[in-house]
């Protein structure tokens, strides 16, 4: 095989040379006097990697608990760091309402597997963002909200950073503390300057908003302000009505960008609408704002990646020029969303009948991680436990931040081969009846042996 290039340059011939060797041409790298690869000992064609200088990287710290637990042989082994949900039996769940829509879906033969528009399938971003706002809200009425579809929660967030560090005035953002691992990262390399504010008390296990307040109202004029619309990961602990009121004052009287994370809708509450709540708040005084929403949870379309971002605007023409300049962030990164998860959700937000199917079974979800809480708080308050754990019952969502420490959390997993973050927070959805004396008998012995 042959390589021709239109230029000349000493750069092109080395890379004509580069790619004869690679596909087994007859030409020898190292013959040629013309190639500087050729001349590099570490260059990793004549013998060393040109990656042998990296280092082992450390595995993510949510994903590597799982690495760990599958490598555990004990047959009384326990996962609570999966970020996903779990029935009774501690098995994976795929909706019948989704297995209906993508049945659905597979029998109409006149569909074909064409690419999506940059913004991915638009009947998925109308309904998205009814969703989300609400089916009456007067920013979609307006055509002042642009709704994109993405990968999932973080692809959407991702999206959402790399707009705002291209077009928006302030560069900062400042996050809750503590907050998802992959927030940070998200933004920082996106090119915004992450900040933090004050969000968990560890002494109350819930709420530290006189700091919340503090923080953001020192921050500097215009910056962005990332929130959690509910089931805040990792602690589960979210304000109430009337401080999200008071987080609203604050961020509008100090001309804030609140950007929102909505990864819980309805899995929560149990509860689409009382989940939303915090997000319509926001929208309905006429400011502007972000939200990242993601599927993943609520329909459990975990591998199908479905998320959509929608950013709020105060006119329809300006949504109009955010949206041509999300689809300049859009079409470098990936080009355009897969079509098959969004059609699920399209199929399911359309249809009345499969609508009011999801909302029984999210419920009946949401209710079983409550009831999980309910059933390990009375565990541990019947075994004599040390502490108050009236935290589990009072936090929300998928997630609880424990309070244990990293060593109690690392004698857990050697003792009792229970495995979590090793900042305390567990996953509620993968604990069960079965496994909740294990558990509380693990925390027991948490508490009192370890300090």
């Amino acid at each position: 095989m042959d390589f021709e290039f239109s230029s000349s340059s000493s750069s092109d011939r080395r890379i004509g040379t580069l790619l004869r060797h690679l596909v087994g041409g007859s030409e020898s790298l190292a013959m040629d006097p013309r190639s500087s690869v050729a001349a590099s000992p570490t260059s990793g064609i004549a013998g060393g990697s040109v990656f042998a200088h990296l280092v082992q990287a450390p595995e993510d710290p949510i994903l590597g608990v799982t690495v760990a637990y599958n490598k555990d042989p004990s047959p009384s082994k326990l996962n609570l760091g999966v970020g996903a949900y779990r029935t009774e039996d501690g098995k994976p769940l795929v909706l019948n309402v989704v297995r209906k829509a993508e049945q659905q879906i597979i029998n109409d033969r006149s569909r074909v597997k064409e690419y999506l528009p940059i913004v991915g399938l638009a009947e998925f971003n109308k309904l998205s963002a009814k969703l989300i706002l609400g089916a009456d809200s007067p920013a979609i009425r307006e055509n002042r909200v642009t709704t994109v579809q993405c990968l999932s929660g973080t692809g959407s967030l991702r999206v959402g950073a790399e707009f705002l560090a291209k077009h928006y005035h302030e560069k900062t953002i400042y996050i809750p503390v503590p907050t998802w691992g992959n927030h940070p990262k998200i933004f920082a390399l996106a090119g915004l300057s992450v900040k933090t504010y004050r969000y968990y008390d560890p002494a109350t296990r819930g709420l530290n908003f006189k700091g919340l307040l503090e923080d953001l109202g020192s921050a500097s004029s215009g910056a962005i302000v990332l929130l959690h619309a509910c089931a805040h990961n990792p602690t589960g602990v979210d304000p109430t009505v009337q401080q999200w009121e008071q987080i609203r004052q604050l961020l509008r009287s100090k001309g804030l960008m609140p950007f929102f994370d909505s990864a819980y809708q309805g899995f929560a509450s149990g509860n689409l609408e009382s989940d939303a709540q915090s997000i319509r708040m926001f929208v309905a005084d006429g400011g502007e704002c972000l939200v990242a929403q993601s599927f993943a949870k609520n329909m459990g379309l975990y591998g199908e990646r479905v998320g959509a971002l929608s950013i709020v605007c105060k006119a329809a023409d300006v949504a109009g020029r955010v949206e041509s300049q999300l689809k300049l962030v859009i079409r470098p990164m990936y080009s355009n969303p897969p079509i098959h998860g969004a059609s699920i959700v399209a199929a399911i937000l359309r249809d009345r009948n499969m609508f009011n199917e999801w909302t029984l079974e999210l419920k009946a979800m949401a209710d079983r991680i409550i009831s999980m809480r309910k059933q390990l708080f009375d565990a541990l308050r019947a075994r004599g436990t040390p502490g108050d754990w009236s935290h589990i019952v009072k936090q929300i969502g998928m997630f609880t931040f424990t309070g244990l420490n990293t060593a109690q959390v690392s004698f857990m997993t050697k003792e009792y081969h229970i495995y979590m973050t090793s900042d305390g927070r567990i996953s509620m959805a993968g604990l069960s009846s079965k496994t909740v004396p294990h558990l509380t008998e693990a925390i027991h012995a948490a508490v009192t042996r370890v300090a």
